[in-house]
Order: C-alpha cells, then sequence, then structure tokens
C-alpha cells in the first residue's frame, strides 16, 4: 500500500497524507454482514460522560468480521479486499463452499481468488487458521485466541504481528507485538501471516478536521484551565505543574503511574514483560 502526498496549497495540505488504498479491491460493502453501529459519544447509560473527547464523526455501520473460523476442512474463496472504518486493518470478504459468505481480517499477500481454510488439515499460508499445537515454531501468526473457542483477541491491527517461539506441554510461548512473552493454550487458534495495511501507521491527519471526521473531540491541556478545573490550573503566566508529578483532572497520579493490579490472575502466563 502507498501513500498519497499533496501539493502544499494550504498550511494542512503540507504535512497531509492519505492511503492510496491499492490493496482495496472491493468498494462497497456485503449488506447481509452489516449492522447499526449506535453512538454513545463517550456517555454512559445515564447519559454523563465518563470518557471525555468523544463524539461527531461520521456515519458508520459496523461490519461483522469472523475472529472465531469454526467452518472446519471448508474450503472458502476470497471475492474481495474491503476497507472498514471499524478497524486499522482491511479486511477480506470469503464465500465458503456451501454458500455461506463471511469477512475475516486480511493478512498481508491474500489477493481476490485465493483459498482460505480453517482446520488441522490446513497449509502454512497466509490466511489459513489452526490450532496453535498445528503451526511449526518461528510462524508468523495473528487473531490469537486467549482462551479457546472464544475467537480471536490478540494481534488484530495494521501490520502487526507475533512469533510462535516455542511450544512445552499444553501451553505455546508467543511473542507478542510489544515485545512480551507470553504462554498460550496451545488448543487456541491463531490465523497464519501479518496482518495487511501496514502503512497505516504512516499516516499524517494532517488538519484538525480529519481528527473530527474519526469521532475524537478537542483536547485541552490542564495548565491553561483554572484551578478548579484541573490540578495543573492557574498561576500567573506559563506555571509549573505545582506537585511532585503530573496529575489527572482527578487528582489522580498521571503519566508513568503502573495502574495494572498486583495479582492479576493473567500474571503467571506473562514470561517476559514488554519493552
Amino acid at each position: 500500500m502507498g501513500m498519497k502526498h499533496f501539493r502544499p496549497m494550504t498550511p494542512s495540505l503540507r504535512n497531509m497524507t492519505v492511503s492510496t488504498f491499492d490493496e482495496i479491491t472491493k468498494k462497497t460493502p456485503e449488506k447481509s454482514l452489516l449492522t447499526t453501529k449506535k453512538k454513545n459519544s463517550g456517555r454512559n447509560s445515564y447519559g454523563r460522560i465518563t470518557v471525555r473527547h468523544q463524539g461527531g464523526g461520521n456515519r458508520q455501520k459496523y461490519r461483522l468480521v469472523d475472529f472465531k473460523r469454526r467452518k472446519d476442512d471448508m474450503t472458502a474463496t476470497v471475492l474481495g479486499i474491503e476497507y472498514d472504518p471499524n478497524r486499522s486493518a482491511n479486511i477480506a470478504l470469503i464465500e465458503y463452499e456451501d454458500g455461506t459468505k463471511s469477512y475475516i481480517l486480511a493478512p498481508i499477500g491474500l489477493k481476490d481468488g485465493d483459498k482460505v481454510v480453517s482446520g488441522e488439515k490446513a497449509d502454512i499460508k497466509p490466511g489459513n487458521c489452526m490450532k496453535i499445537e498445528n503451526i511449526p515454531v518461528g510462524t508468523m501468526i495473528h487473531n490469537i485466541e486467549l482462551n479457546p473457542g472464544q475467537g480471536g483477541k490478540l494481534v488484530r491491527a495494521a501490520g502487526q504481528e507475533a512469533q510462535l517461539m516455542a511450544k512445552e506441554g499444553k501451553y505455546a510461548h508467543v511473542r507478542l507485538p510489544s515485545g512480551e512473552m507470553r504462554l498460550i493454550m496451545a488448543v487456541c487458534r491463531a490465523t497464519i501471516g501479518t496482518v495487511g495495511n501496514s502503512d497505516h501507521e504512516n499516516v499524517k491527519l494532517g488538519k484538525a478536521g480529519r481528527t473530527r471526521h474519526l469521532g475524537k473531540r478537542p483536547e485541552v491541556r490542564g495548565s491553561v484551565m483554572n484551578p478548579n478545573d484541573h490540578p495543573h490550573g492557574g498561576g500567573e503566566g506559563r506555571a509549573p505543574v505545582g506537585h511532585a508529578g503530573p496529575m489527572t483532572p482527578w487528582g489522580k497520579p498521571a503519566l508513568g503511574y503502573k495502574t495494572r493490579k498486583k495479582n492479576k490472575q493473567s500474571d503467571k502466563f506473562i514470561v517476559k514483560r514488554r519493552k
């Protein structure tokens, strides 16, 4: 996938880049796999804002992506690669031999007309899904389950990949994109390959309007607020924070303060922390 640059006719166009969407081969989504997506603008069931800086944005429909891949030993044909507004990765529309259509994450190298299959008999090639115990050590994988039958939870963003490092008993050692080494049950499923649309991280929005199109509202620095609005606020001119360290608007430590529980259950599955 390439990047499109613009002539600097305006200040916003000077640094703005857009994806060329070279991988996209199908423009319109499959209607049977669409569902409504309700916006709450960061509000809870009482109508109170619990997540700030959300609201507006373009209208979107949710694509029902199959993260479980339970149709074993049934070949599916790729009908097209589509854009998905709900995630950074592209998705692929596939059709099984029985006529069922489904969406999957599109890995690098998957093209129209390719065949994908899930199950123990599947080959080691991009888009195929199988249990980790059937995948050779050293293979790059994505869409990894945490619990058998739950569906893929890890490594689903554009350009991401994990590596199967070792298999020991009923667990496998998997190195995640963050550098964390984690134990995952060998009966959990994963998909072969690297998630596509790897140039997504190089997109520069260039102007505030594109951020608003994504549904993000403006953020205001605490240091320019009044003392009754933020712990960093107040003072004459550009005043320092005025505390031992930076704080959240509610007075909790910020920037580097560890919030992970000390006795979290999943600690025993983490062999090596991320970098």
